[in-house]
């Protein structure tokens, strides 16, 4: 990927909305292409992989909560940054985007000098190395297929909770997460969890993944959340 001039794909079906972000995005350097239903975009996608997705939620042939979801599970296209649009404000809405592997989220009207700074900083997060399932960051490897973790070599027993909150940490190397943010990923908003259930779970990790010298790879942002990877 060539940060100066990054390969945009945009999956939108409003003319008005393909012209806008076509025009604006070529002017800041990026080699734009456009899908304007679902399953063009979820082609385009596969047959050359773009640096970043710009994705409507709402589109003709497949929506975009499905595009998202199987660009997920391609090999090609599983760590492609994915930002959704939508006209949808509901926080729910924004979960359940977030949840099936978007990136980032924004809501229309939106401001366009906002976009671009959030598809840029999409662009510089760090990502996992994935490999034939295998999801890696640093000494800590997850098999996605056979729900096993190891660090270190040595198998790491984990609980279904604790699986998809790594996974879900792992998939954003070194991205922030709140309390409230993983709670929502992991159990969902209807659960009648609080957020000390995040921080009991975090430990338990903590614990399971320390390497040789004591070090794991789960770190606290103070007033904030977590974060998984180096400082």
């Amino acid at each position: 990927m060539s940060l100066a001039n990054p390969k945009l794909l945009i999956i939108e079906d409003e003319p008005s909305q393909v012209e806008l972000l076509r025009y604006n995005f070529s002017r800041q350097g990026f080699d734009v292409r456009v899908a304007t239903d679902g399953e063009e975009g979820v082609q385009q996608a596969h047959e050359d992989p773009p640096d970043l997705i710009l994705l409507d939620w709402m589109l003709p042939s497949l929506p975009g909560i499905e595009v998202c979801r199987q660009l997920r599970r391609g090999k090609e296209t599983r760590q492609i940054p994915i930002i959704m649009l939508t006209a949808r404000s509901e926080e729910r809405d924004k979960i359940r985007g977030l949840d099936v592997g978007a990136d980032d989220y924004l809501t229309k009207p939106y401001s366009i000098k906002e976009l671009i700074a959030r598809a840029r900083a999409a662009l510089r997060r760090p990502t996992a190395s994935v490999t034939e399932n295998l999801l890696t960051v640093a000494t800590v490897t997850v098999d996605l297929e056979k729900h096993m973790v190891q660090c270190n070599g040595q198998l790491v027993e984990t609980s279904p909770t604790e699986f998809r909150l790594l996974v879900a940490m792992m998939q954003s190397p070194e991205r922030v997460f709140s309390r409230n943010q993983l709670l929502d990923i992991v159990w969902g908003m209807t659960a009648d969890v609080d957020t000390r259930t995040v921080d009991v779970h975090i430990g338990r990790l903590r614990r399971a993944l320390k390497g040789a010298e004591g070090q794991t790879i789960i770190r606290t942002v103070r007033g904030f959340g977590y974060a998984i990877g180096p400082k």
